[in-house]
């Protein structure tokens, strides 16, 4: 159907349970709803990938639902393969136009380098600024999703937040996290009275899977507290402490040890045993945000296997845990959303939700590397408002 948007998906690699997989396979094949699925309202029409795994699905999804492969980015938004000869002085050369509706960015998994700070170099300013210089030249504007954190380096991540403003491109970043189902439901409502809160979370023990998991910790405290009273102001200070001093710091109530309870209380997929005998060295990220509140991100290498989030609110404890048990549900959510921004030209929620824990976690993994200093980050002096419309969830919010 010629009214169907088009959309180019953009990905560094495509194979079994990747990311690319997990989000642009439900475009191709349908959002899966319990037993059932439901039909995408837009169409993948081009992909892009930056490499080719050993067990690649993706040339061959591609063949199977007639979508060309393109060896540019600029070709995946215009859909216009390069001519022979001289790439781009070539007389046959074809500069091409946007030709399409929406952008799907998918920079997570494959073979990059890592740094000193252990965090993956994935290419997101490249592949965004590879898409914006289609858009800029075009005279229109598309929105676009990128996957998780926006990059791995502040200056570059608010590049793109910058250059999305100024194109006005319906921008949209994150993961699945804030979408999944939590049990119990809980909501805050919009100018909630939050004391304090926690999440706790999980990491595998990987060189870089602080990094990794540490955003979606930090993600799913986010997208709880932007609701408290008085709106996000944005974080002015930041500290990581690991290993046995998060407990003794625990015992001397610097940090709040019985939220941390609380979580783990509703936490199913957990072992027996303490968490401090458990865990060989765990991570507790220390938020200190602009209009005094504070919150706490206590990251596990062992113990649990979930994330839950709890709060003290007017003097009372709320909580909650994040079901990211079944892998094709939460995605399942996240590209519905991103589907409903594609058709709607709106994003679902802020993306300077996304700017402010990606800036956050470069600040963390820095206050790590230099010996667990406490780090002052008036860059991230970040204000702005929750939705009051809810996105597109798993649970009804009352």
């Amino acid at each position: 159907m010629t009214d169907r948007k088009k959309i180019a998906a953009i990905v560094t690699t495509y194979f079994e349970n990747s990311h690319a997989d997990l989000i642009v396979s439900k475009f191709l094949k349908g959002f899966p709803n319990g037993s059932d699925l439901i039909e995408p309202k837009v169409d993948i029409v081009s992909l892009y990938m930056d490499q080719v795994h050993s067990d690649d699905i993706g040339l061959e999804l591609a063949k199977k639902n007639g979508i060309d492969v393109y060896p540019s980015i600029r070709g995946c938004l215009t859909l216009k393969h390069p001519s022979p000869g001289h790439w781009p002085t070539s007389p046959s050369w074809e500069e091409g136009s946007l030709a399409v509706d929406g952008v799907l960015i998918i920079a997570e998994h494959g073979d990059y380098s890592g740094n000193e700070r252990q965090r993956r170099m994935y290419p997101r300013r490249f592949l965004f600024e590879q898409v914006c210089g289609v858009i800029s030249t075009s005279g229109k504007t598309i929105p676009v999703f990128n996957d998780k954190h926006l990059s791995y380096d502040w200056n570059d991540a608010l590049w793109m937040y910058q250059r999305a403003n100024f194109l006005n491109i319906p921008f949209m970043a994150g993961s699945s996290l804030p979408l999944v189902n939590r049990d119990p439901v809980l909501e805050h409502p919009v100018g909630t009275d939050i004391e304090e809160s926690l999440v706790l979370g999980y990491f595998n023990s990987y060189l870089y899977g602080l990094d990794s998991y540490g955003f979606h910790g930090l993600e799913a405290m986010q997208c709880m507290v932007e609701r408290r009273k008085g709106g996000e102001t944005g974080i002015a200070a930041v500290q990581c402490i690991e290993g046995y001093d998060i407990w003794e710091n625990g015992s001397k109530g610097y940090w709040p040890r019985e939220l941390a309870n609380e979580a783990e209380r509703i936490v199913r997929n957990k072992e027996s045993g303490e968490m401090e005998n458990n865990c060989k060295n765990p991570a507790l990220f220390i938020l200190e945000y602009v209009d005094g509140f504070r919150a706490y991100t206590l990251m596990l290498d062992a113990h649990i296997k979930e994330f839950a989030y709890a709060a003290r609110v007017a003097g009372h404890m709320e909580s909650t845990s994040f079901n990211t048990h079944e892998m094709d549900h939460p995605f399942s959510y996240l590209c519905q959303n991103i589907q409903e921004m594609f058709i709607t030209g709106t994003p679902q929620y802020p993306v300077e939700r996304t700017l402010l824990i990606t800036g956050a976690l470069e600040a963390l993994m820095e206050s790590k590397y230099k010996g667990h200093i406490r780090i002052e980050t008036p860059h991230l002096n970040i204000s702005y408002k929750p939705y009051n419309t809810p996105p597109v969830l798993p649970f009804t919010v009352d």
